[in-house]
């Protein structure tokens, strides 16, 4: 597949752009926006229905871990789904593997919304929701890299971060579009407790499942317009191509692969602690419901689900602000400065965790403070997701790019995110409701992050193109 430039004898190569600037980034949002709603509408359903439509176990926290448990094993598919994108994304091209990720997460998207529960097939019902997630997790195995190699092959000298960000605000976009969807439909349907009502319960909850497919069309309609980057082309040409990416970059390139796992890891601890662990724990009752029993009952923060999500969605607005904010900075000082300092931030706001997440005794000075919790850590989470849009393909020469990048992001998020919910979950039980190990949890997290970014190099003036020096600057 050659580029627009080279299709088009009357257009000169040197000043035609492979791909329009609003095509690549409406290429790589729209994409990683999908992805990310589709993911979000899950998590929300992990701790509002799949417990007990799937998971009835008949202990509340049992079926919450089991619900988790579904959701962690998508993270366990996604470096597969990274291997298997990213071989033919380094062999193949861009493009088709990108189209290939989106039909994967759609198909098992809807496929989620048109479920049988376990009341009326029993444990297959469990197995299938499984099976689907796991589908899900490996098609976000291979979407992201794909997206992030779309806005910085194509970006102009010196704004490279700032184009890696725009496949970074799918996941804030996607947060805000699923979360609206499920508040639109509790309004519609309301009942006790939040998203309770027996309507929601018997089909309402499969509605943001099955309007996924309807973002996959226009999401595939912007992909197919794309053509590949001059980078990818220039190594097709060149006859860089490897015939076995993976075992290129293990062979060659372990280092930065083993740089980029650890500098995403506080990353997506902290991105799981604030969407599906606070939502979990800011909705639990503070005392055990009628039928539960207190001893062993851990309790929450007792927000209905609608007021949390709200204050979800303003901290969000800032997850998104600071995602675009973080770019023209990481351009100007540097990925690795930037996330030194903002790494640091992450570890002081772990240890803070006491501060802002218990009851007091006034209702409105305890949202005071969960409201400035969610903005203070979505706020961190934009600031250090932002950058690493641009940051890990740097890493990486064009013919390992795609698999490079993409194994190191997803098998962080086995280490950061696969486990998150359910460590957490327990972390929360052994603090017996206060959650202060959790912050700690994600202390430690930063740590290990933070080490890895001063071991690593500073790569913002690095050239895409020149493989030799991707390669010199990944082993200095």
């Amino acid at each position: 597949m050659t580029s627009t430039a080279a299709q088009s004898p009357d257009a000169p190569a040197a000043t035609t752009p492979a791909n329009t600037r609003g095509r690549v980034i409406t290429a790589s949002l729209v994409g990683t926006t999908i992805e990310f709603y589709d993911f979000y509408a899950y998590a929300t359903a992990a701790v509002l229905v799949f417990p007990a439509l799937f998971f009835p176990t008949g202990n509340e926290t049992t079926a919450l871990l089991a619900s988790f448990a579904t959701f962690g094993a998508a993270m366990l598919a996604r470096p597969v789904g990274a291997i298997v994108f990213g071989h033919f994304g380094d062999r193949f091209g861009r493009k088709a593997t990108l189209v290939a990720s989106l039909l994967t997460m759609g198909i098992a998207t809807f496929l989620i919304g048109l479920l049988p529960t376990y009341q009326l097939i029993g444990a297959w019902a469990a197995l299938l929701l499984l099976i689907l997630r796991l589908a899900q997790g490996f098609a976000l195995g291979g979407e992201w890299s794909g997206a992030a190699l779309v806005a910085t092959e194509n970006a102009p000298a010196g704004k490279r971060a700032l184009y890696g960000t725009f496949p970074q605000l799918g996941a804030p976009i996607g947060f805000i579009i699923a979360n609206t969807l499920f508040l639109v439909i509790n309004f519609a349907l309301p009942g006790e407790g939040g998203l309770a009502s027996e309507a929601f319960l018997a089909w309402g909850w499969r509605i943001p499942f099955l309007f996924s497919a309807v973002m996959v069309i226009i999401g595939l309609w912007v992909r197919l317009k794309l053509v590949e980057s001059d980078s990818f082309t220039k190594a097709e040409k060149t006859g860089a191509i490897q015939k076995f990416p993976l075992g290129a970059t293990v062979r060659t390139h372990w280092r930065p692969l083993i740089l980029g796992t650890f500098y995403m890891l506080a990353t997506y601890v902290l991105f799981y602690l604030m969407t599906s662990f606070t939502l979990a724990y800011g909705t639990r009752p503070v005392t055990a419901p009628e039928g539960v029993d207190p001893a062993t009952f851990v309790p929450g923060l007792g927000f209905t689900y609608v007021d949390f999500v709200l204050m979800q969605i303003i901290g969000v607005v800032f997850f998104g602000l600071c995602t675009l904010l973080s770019g023209p900075l990481a351009d100007s000082v540097g990925r690795r400065r930037l996330l030194i300092w903002v790494t640091t931030a992450i570890i002081v706001f772990g240890l803070l965790f006491v501060v802002f997440l218990l009851p007091q005794g006034q209702e409105k000075f305890t949202g005071a403070l969960v409201q400035a919790f969610l903005i203070f850590g979505f706020l961190l989470m934009g600031m250090t997701f932002g950058p690493m849009g641009a940051l890990l393909p740097e890493l990486f020469p064009t013919n390992v790019r795609y698999t490079g990048s993409a194994v190191s992001y997803n098998v962080a998020s086995i280490l950061g995110a696969a486990v998150a919910p359910s460590i957490a979950l327990g972390l929360w039980a052994l603090g017996g409701g206060n959650p202060w190990l959790v912050g700690v949890y994600l202390a430690a997290a930063g740590v290990l992050t933070l080490v890895a970014l001063l071991i690593g190099k500073e790569t913002k003036d690095v050239d895409l193109d020149d493989d030799a020096a991707v390669a010199a600057a990944s082993r200095r």
